[in-house]
């Protein structure tokens, strides 16, 4: 929660009201840009269908991004971690991708296998970020919006739920899509940027076939902004939707709403990457395939941990 001092005689930048009676019949989500008094205000009215965490946290994510766009920053619905090997090498990974695409269930995995192959992780972020841009060269920094995690506890491992239960709310165990929200990172971590080492799509929907390989780099931007934008992913339960599905630039919370804004931001940030020495490309964390949502996201960690250790 913000101290008193950080919010006392100041103006609000986002102003969100949610779950306000009024004398519509159906669902009303809109925001609306106070340009006038530099204020972004979302709107949700009453009904028992909006009765949810995730509704509460979406439309403040949007607000945020939306903000972030008009500054001039690029919004990733994504995960973000340090990850110092035991080799001493270290990397900034930043993994992008819709609900349910692997971002969570990517870092489950390094946690997971950390004891055979990590010194240390740090989560910068593990649903939502922004880039920005540096001077002289340097790799774009990024940064996290919020230190929680929205995560599906059918996705962590049996057990270490219950280790977390002491500060984590559980949201309808008993239901499908399940969920846990937990602390996964500081505040002091979410705002320090990090400087992106790689930059990898995760891909849900193809299957890593014999003899290649589960992370593939792009040659230019031109190559991998058409992937980053069309946000394709295998649907698994995370939402209602089902099969494959597309979600532009795989963030509906901001960059779906601007999208002309955030195409000239996208081409602007991959260019940018490719002329910093970002690695940009794409990994299959294989969730969307049946029969390997565990294995999957695990042996594309430890063919990640192969690459940093050889940066």
């Amino acid at each position: 929660m913000a101290k008193e001092d950080d919010y006392r005689g100041k103006k609000p930048d986002i102003i969100y009201v949610f779950g306000a009676k009024d004398d519509y019949d159906k669902i009303r989500t809109i925001f609306y840009d106070d340009v006038k008094n530099g204020i972004m205000l979302g709107y949700v009215n009453y009904d028992e269908a909006i009765d949810y965490f995730g509704y509460m946290k979406k439309m403040t994510l949007t607000l945020h991004n939306l903000i972030m766009i008009k500054k001039g920053y690029l919004p990733i619905h994504g995960a973000m971690v340090n990850i110092i090997m035991k080799n001493g090498k270290s990397a900034n990974v930043l993994i992008m991708g819709d609900s349910g695409a692997g971002k969570s269930e990517s870092l489950e995995a390094f946690r997971s296998l950390s004891e055979d192959y990590i010194s240390d992780m740090t989560i910068i972020f593990d649903d939502m970020g922004s880039i920005k841009l540096r001077r002289n060269g340097q790799k774009p920094k990024a940064y996290g919006t919020e230190i929680g995690a929205f995560v599906r506890l059918d996705d962590l491992d049996q057990g270490y739920a219950f280790k977390e239960i002491d500060r984590s709310i559980f949201m309808n165990p008993d239901k499908t899509n399940a969920r846990l929200v937990m602390p996964v990172a500081t505040y002091k971590d979410i705002l320090k940027g990090y400087p992106i080492d790689l930059f990898l799509y995760a891909n849900n929907y193809d299957d890593v076939a014999e003899n290649t390989k589960a992370i593939e780099y792009f040659n230019s931007a031109e190559e991998a902004i058409p992937i980053f934008r069309d946000g394709a992913r295998m649907a698994k339960g995370t939402t209602s939707e089902k099969g494959l599905v597309k979600s532009y630039f795989a963030n509906p919370f901001g960059p779906y709403q601007k999208m002309s804004e955030t195409d000239k931001l996208i081409d602007l940030y991959f260019n940018e990457f490719f002329k910093t020495g970002v690695k940009v490309g794409q990994i299959k964390t294989c969730l969307g395939i049946q029969g390997k949502e565990k294995d999957g996201p695990k042996q594309a960690a430890i063919e990640l941990f192969e690459i940093i250790k050889e940066l």
